[in-house]
């Protein structure tokens, strides 16, 4: 069983999957060989993965996108789904939910970077069936959405591809965040996007969507978009508003393209199930250029090389 445990006293999850140790990673080879006929996600290979869950088609023939369950789950469907704490201080259940995959291209060498806005919409739409869709089961609190691209990405197959993890609590990052709304009248997002629409960090916006760096960026080349409308979940989006999310994640990662940039990015949302009504929907990007060392770990502070008015200049393409 995969185990969720919490910390002591602090209100930190971890869950031990000792079996994802066994992940392959193909980067040393696809350095070599960028067609590889070993990788499990390129077309021609779909018996190498497990059972597919759905797909969706391309015109031309074959599929497009694809998705299964992990082969080496972070959670999975078994255990007691409830935490129980023993001697005070052991908290634990099992980590329950479900881990998928979604293979973004059958093109090897390929990266979602290369998407046009379209196929990039394409994604977002799938993302958001499969929120709506795990997020049914019983015990599930949470269903995470995220993308790693690159090995200092936590990366472990070069293919082109997401990830969707249903959980049984609340993420602490999500709960935090939805506390600090709560001192606000307001969504104090609705505020931000405003004041940032119009600052130095600013960088893309259209008629549904911004994007900003954050003013206390963690990240080198930090940056987060949001709706201009105030909605808290990616099902809420209408039609133009998710083309609009999607024009503007396009224009920021083929900006990150000529870095060579390995990032991650995350969807941020609160369920229906939870209370705040200011919570806003919103993406946030995270390069993964420089590392954390000892005094990140240390302190929680985080020293970052790349003010965001500097890496605004770099979307803005003012700085190269």
């Amino acid at each position: 069983m995969i185990e969720l445990r919490k910390d002591y006293i602090l209100d930190r999850w971890v869950i031990l999957a000792p079996s994802r140790k066994k992940r392959p990673r193909d980067f040393a080879r696809q350095a070599a060989d960028t067609a590889s006929n070993a990788c499990v996600f390129c077309s021609g290979n779909e018996k190498l993965t497990p059972k597919e869950i759905g797909r969706i088609n391309s015109p031309g023939g074959g599929w497009a996108m694809r998705w299964f369950q992990n082969l080496f789950p972070a959670v999975t469907e078994e255990g007691p789904k409830e935490a129980r704490t023993d001697n005070s201080f052991y908290t634990f259940a099992a980590a329950y939910g479900s881990h998928e995959i979604i293979v973004e291209t059958p093109e090897h060498g390929r990266q979602l970077w290369d998407f046009t806005a379209e196929e990039v919409l394409q994604l977002l739409m799938l993302y958001r069936e499969r929120i709506t869709e795990l997020g049914k089961k019983d015990s599930i609190k949470y269903v995470a959405v995220f993308k790693n691209h690159g090995l200092e990405a936590g990366a472990s197959l070069a293919h082109s591809h997401s990830q969707v993890a249903s959980v049984n609590i609340l993420p602490q990052q999500v709960r935090e965040e939805t506390e600090a709304v709560k001192n606000h009248n307001s969504c104090p997002y609705c505020r931000i996007i405003e004041t940032e629409k119009n600052s130095y960090r600013r960088c893309f916006e259209n008629n549904y969507a911004v994007a900003f760096t954050p003013y206390a960026s963690r990240f080198n080349f930090e940056i987060w978009i949001f709706p201009r409308r105030h909605f808290r979940q990616l099902s809420d989006a209408t039609a133009d508003e998710l083309q609009g999310i999607s024009q503007v994640l396009q224009q920021v990662l083929a900006k990150l393209r000529e870095l060579n940039a390995p990032y991650n990015y995350v969807l941020h949302y609160l369920p229906a199930t939870e209370g705040s009504s200011d919570f806003h929907f919103h993406i946030e990007v995270q390069p993964r250029l420089s590392t954390w060392a000892g005094f990140e770990f240390n302190t929680g502070i985080v020293i970052n090389s790349v003010t965001p008015e500097d890496a605004a200049r770099f979307y803005r393409g003012e700085e190269r």
